[in-house]
């Protein structure tokens, strides 16, 4: 039998076993990670190296010197996330990977990474969807989650409000008409000169600032549940160097505190207004944003007033992380879905029905 034929008949046991345990890689920007997750719940290990200090210097990720980070910090991660939880790669049951979306020199490094060690330990692969992965991460965090639920999912790259019907079912509910909400965050900051990353530092920023010292446009599209930040941005970066022309005295803090209170109004009235019209019992947040104070405050302001439960990632699983890889990958698994050799990335991989 060939690889894929092996790992076909190794699936039909595993979905009979008590247990499962997956070991699961994570390349697609600039993280650099590693976990082992059983039965999509539980984290057994979980490594991550972090490129921040790389990029810094040039204010955002350089595709180039994350490929080559990958490289020489990949089976360092794996390696110590099987030490982490006390296994042997032959002792996973599989091996996941991100497959896409992404950069598509750093996915190649995972994939190929997961593909050899797939194929020398003799173990199913299983190629995972990234924003699947940050929708599961609430998975780990809340063990009681089940589908269905909506999933305002928010990063550098992503925008998108999900339906999730059942495991690997979901729906575009909204999504963003230009930038990411993320993009639109680190943009602002380097206006105001906030070194990298600018997202996380112009959140903790934004708490010492009035959110009301700038008057900002909510955009309005044509998709009611829809997102747009690209104007939104524009018209801060305008403001600001008007100001700055003028010589006018805004506090940093004041602008930071009003481009978040202008994004994050955008991202929680849409998410609210689609949990109202559709009936939608559940919200969950995801992505490397949903760990920004103020929307995880104003969504459960939001949720609290509608009656209904708010599920958020643990901080620890809002960035780029395996664990939330190997939790999508063991309901892949489930219903047999597993990949061949011939697994490559796709960067602009979409997540649909």
């Amino acid at each position: 039998m060939n690889y894929l034929e092996q790992s076909r008949a190794a699936l039909k046991q595993l979905q009979t076993r008590e247990h499962i345990r997956i070991l699961a890689v994570e390349s697609s920007c600039d993280e650099t990670a590693a976990a082992v997750v059983e039965d999509g719940r539980r984290i057994l290990s979980n490594a991550v190296f972090t490129q921040i200090d790389l990029h810094a210097l040039y204010g955002g990720v350089v595709p180039e010197i994350a490929s080559r980070a990958h490289v020489e910090k990949v089976d360092r991660m794996v390696d110590q996330a099987l030490k982490d939880a006390g296994m042997t790669l032959h002792e996973v049951d599989a091996v996941a990977v991100t497959c896409g979306p992404g950069l598509v020199g750093a996915l190649l490094v995972g994939v190929s990474c997961a593909k050899a060690l797939a194929f020398a330990a003799n173990k199913p692969l299983i190629g995972v969807n990234h924003i699947e992965g940050h929708i599961c991460a609430n998975f780990l965090t809340h063990p009681d989650l089940r589908p269905p639920f909506a999933c305002l999912v928010v990063s550098g790259g992503h925008s998108h409000l999900f339906s999730v019907e059942d495991y690997g079912v979901f729906r575009i509910l909204g999504q963003t008409q230009d930038d990411a909400a993320g993009e639109a965050f680190d943009k602002a900051a380097r206006v105001l000169n906030i070194p990298y990353p600018g997202g996380p530092l112009l959140d903790k920023l934004s708490e010492e600032g009035d959110p009301h010292a700038l008057p900002l446009p909510r955009p309005k599209t044509e998709g009611r549940y829809d997102y747009s930040f690209s104007g939104l941005k524009t018209a801060f970066i305008n403001a600001v160097h008007n100001a700055r022309q003028k010589g006018e005295e805004i506090r940093d803090a004041d602008l930071a505190a009003s481009f978040r209170a202008a994004v994050v109004s955008q991202l929680t009235d849409r998410a609210m207004l689609a949990a109202k019209e559709l009936g939608l019992s559940k919200m969950a947040l995801a992505g490397g944003v949903s760990a920004n104070r103020l929307l995880r405050r104003e969504m459960q302001r939001a949720c609290d007033e509608m009656g209904i439960p708010l599920y958020m990632p643990a901080l620890s699983l809002c960035g780029d992380n395996a664990a939330m890889i190997g939790s999508a990958a063991y309901y892949h698994l489930l219903r047999g879905e597993i990949a061949g050799l011939e697994l490559n990335a796709r960067p602009a991989l979409r997540l649909t029905v």
